[in-house]
């Protein structure tokens, strides 16, 4: 991927973390985005695009430990868990 193809999914990554269905998740996947976003490798980044297609309603009970969301998220999960842990 190119540098300036990166950049550009980059901040789409960021704008569609910060435009959620409900401000919680704004708030959590914004700060996120922006600590975490430019460190992912590629397959990183496709596992996190992914869950964003995920329902707003599901993502916060994910995170904030109310529910599972699956092998397939829980590490993305945990480092988000780790993230929040660390701000709040």
């Amino acid at each position: 991927m190119t540098i300036e193809i990166s950049e550009i999914r980059l901040k789409r990554l960021k704008m569609r973390s910060m435009r959620r269905g409900i401000k919680e998740m704004d708030i959590i996947l914004s700060g996120f985005a922006e600590a975490h976003l430019i460190k992912m490798s590629g397959a990183q980044l496709d596992l996190y695009e992914e869950f964003l297609e995920e329902n707003d309603q599901d993502l916060y009970q994910w995170v904030s430990g109310q529910a599972t969301g699956g092998v397939r998220y829980e590490a993305l999960i945990d480092q988000i868990q780790v993230y929040l842990r660390s701000r709040y």
